[in-house]
This record gives C-alpha cells, sequence and structure tokens, in this order.
C-alpha cells in the first residue's frame, strides 16, 4: 500500500510532519483491524468428549473433539485446546458434548498407595535410601506421607519424577 504526503503538510523543525503520528497510528489501527490475527477476531474454541470419560480413565485425543464456542455467556474455566489436555486423567465423569472443565482434570499419579517405592533421604554427604510404601496416590511434586517397610515409621516427602519420595527433615 502507497501513502503519499497531503500538500498542505509542511515539514517541522525536527523533520517530521504536522500530523504525521496521528497517520500511523490511524494506519495501525487499521491494520489491526483488518488483520485476521487480532485478539477480538480470534474464534473461541472448547474441547468436548466424544464419548463418555469415567474418573481415573487417562484422556485420549482420539476420544476428544474441538468445537467453536456458540454461546458468548459460557464462563471460564473450561479447556480450549488439545494440548491443555495432553497427558491429564479424569477426575470426574465427562459427558459428551459437554466442555471439561479443568478442575475436572489431574496430573497422572507418579505413586500409587501401597506400592513399593524408594525412600531417599539427603543431608549432606550422608544419603540414606531405604524400601517404603506410599500412604496415598501422589502426581510428581506432591508431598505425601509414606511407610518404611523395614521399621514401620510413617515419614513425609516428596514426590519425585522417577518414582522415589525424597523425605524432608523434621
Amino acid at each position: 500500500m502507497t501513502f503519499r504526503r497531503a500538500a498542505g503538510m509542511t515539514a517541522q523543525k525536527d523533520g517530521s510532519a504536522p500530523g504525521a503520528r496521528h497517520v500511523v497510528a490511524g494506519v495501525l489501527l487499521a491494520a489491526a483491524f483488518l488483520s485476521p490475527s487480532a485478539g477480538f477476531a480470534e474464534r473461541l474454541t472448547a474441547v468436548i468428549p466424544k464419548q463418555t470419560i469415567y474418573p481415573g480413565e487417562a484422556i485420549d485425543a482420539s476420544r476428544l473433539e474441538v468445537v467453536d464456542v456458540t454461546n458468548p455467556d459460557l464462563t471460564d474455566g473450561y479447556i480450549r485446546t488439545l494440548s491443555e489436555i495432553d497427558g491429564k486423567v479424569s477426575k470426574r465423569t465427562l459427558l459428551p458434548g459437554r466442555v471439561i472443565l479443568a478442575s475436572a482434570l489431574r496430573e497422572q499419579y507418579a505413586v500409587e498407595r501401597g506400592s513399593t517405592v524408594r525412600l531417599v533421604f539427603s543431608n549432606g554427604g550422608l544419603t540414606i535410601s531405604a524400601a517404603g510404601s506410599p500412604l496415598q496416590d501422589a502426581a510428581i511434586g506432591d508431598l505425601i506421607r509414606a511407610r518404611n517397610i523395614d521399621t514401620g515409621v510413617i515419614v513425609s516427602g516428596t514426590v519425585m519424577a522417577d518414582g522415589t519420595i525424597h523425605v524432608v527433615a523434621k
């Protein structure tokens, strides 16, 4: 697009034309309205299940579809893209054709109650390792309680990505 300087415009002391800022602002504003990537022109989408998903089931993209949101009164807090739901597990029953609320999802558990895990305590150069059993299900980064299988002592620790529990000092 070509722009021409109006005949009545003269240069100011600093070399800029009077009203040039207004022209530039107008051009930028027009570009924002015509741009398909403008924020207000963006379509709202929501992820919905194609079939019933029960609590505890891992959510698979083949069981979901992305649809346009047609209800302007739909409250926020629902899943908009498939990337938001990747690797999550349902906390409650998800019905077909209904939006999936973010609060209805959780991360997959790294340790499960009653399984055998490795408890690790580190303090400076000292590292103690023992077999333990988590007293609850937990995802990576959760602080949980676990029982030392050998002594029966209950300790608290943080679940790590490798499935171990790093015990915290009392």
